[in-house]
């Protein structure tokens, strides 16, 4: 996996507006409200507010198209998406270029950009990890309308292959850190197929290849452990739903 390089802006211009319906706005140099100091912060996040409801972590990789993103946590309370983001970034610099972003459209909502602490992204992930949980904002709105609840998934009652797939990693997560995840089974780089997006980014999600559907079951006790920050769900799958992914990747 290519190591992030600097912010490419070429992307971000009129056409990338054009190919997003106009939902994703150019680049824009006002800073107003962003809450931007002459100084660089250490940490190379921002937080998001009022995102749409229907808002996932794609939409936000187009919101932020031309800077590469680390990570990206959708806020929750009490299982409903709250409007709210956190997105971590390879450095501070691009964090900066993050902020031009305050007050540009997604969807018919205008999304607010502005700093956050590394504290608050890390009592947001341990509230996730906890109950689905819920970071407490600073600034309080009305409750969003809430989702259908789905129900419960009985992940033992399910029939396994060898085949498991795993969501929510972090976009930077290789083939060599998921090998790490599972050490103890000796999976090889033939075993793991990270998801790739049509133009080359990580999905956050994989498939990984066990010898018999009896090991890949006895792998689900890694069920919400964690790869760097984020805690990892397994599912079981099938050959055949990650050739599609591997498809979708080449395409």
């Amino acid at each position: 996996m290519m190591e992030p390089g600097p912010p490419y802006f070429g992307a971000m211009g009129s056409n990338a507006g054009g190919a997003s319906g106009g939902f994703y706005q150019p680049f824009n140099s006002n800073l107003a409200g962003a809450g931007v100091s002459t100084g660089i912060q250490n940490f190379p996040g921002v937080r998001l507010r009022g995102l749409p409801f229907d808002c996932n972590e794609i939409d936000i990789c187009k919101f932020f198209v031309g800077l590469e993103i680390v990570d990206c946590l959708l806020v929750n309370k009490n299982g409903r998406f709250t409007g709210e983001a956190f997105v971590v970034f390879p450095g501070s610099m691009q964090a900066e270029f993050a902020l031009h972003r305050n007050r540009q459209n997604m969807g018919r909502r205008y999304v607010e950009v502005f700093r956050c602490k590394k504290q608050e992204y890390y009592c947001a992930i341990a509230n996730e990890v906890n109950q689905g949980g819920y970071f407490e904002p600073e600034y309080r709105r009305s409750p969003p309308p809430p989702r259908p609840k789905k129900p419960a998934e009985d992940k033992g009652s399910m029939e396994y292959t060898e085949v498991l797939k795993l969501r929510g990693l972090p976009y930077s997560a290789t083939t060599e850190d998921i090998i790490k995840f599972f050490l103890e089974y000796e999976l090889t780089e033939e075993n793991v197929h990270i998801a790739y997006r049509s133009d080359g980014k990580a999905t956050g999600e994989a498939f990984v290849e066990f010898p018999t559907a009896e090991v890949a079951k006895t792998a689900m006790c890694k069920d919400k452990m964690t790869i760097g920050t984020r805690y990892v769900e397994l599912f079981p799958s099938t050959l055949e739903e990650a050739s599609r992914a591997k498809s979708r990747g080449r395409q």
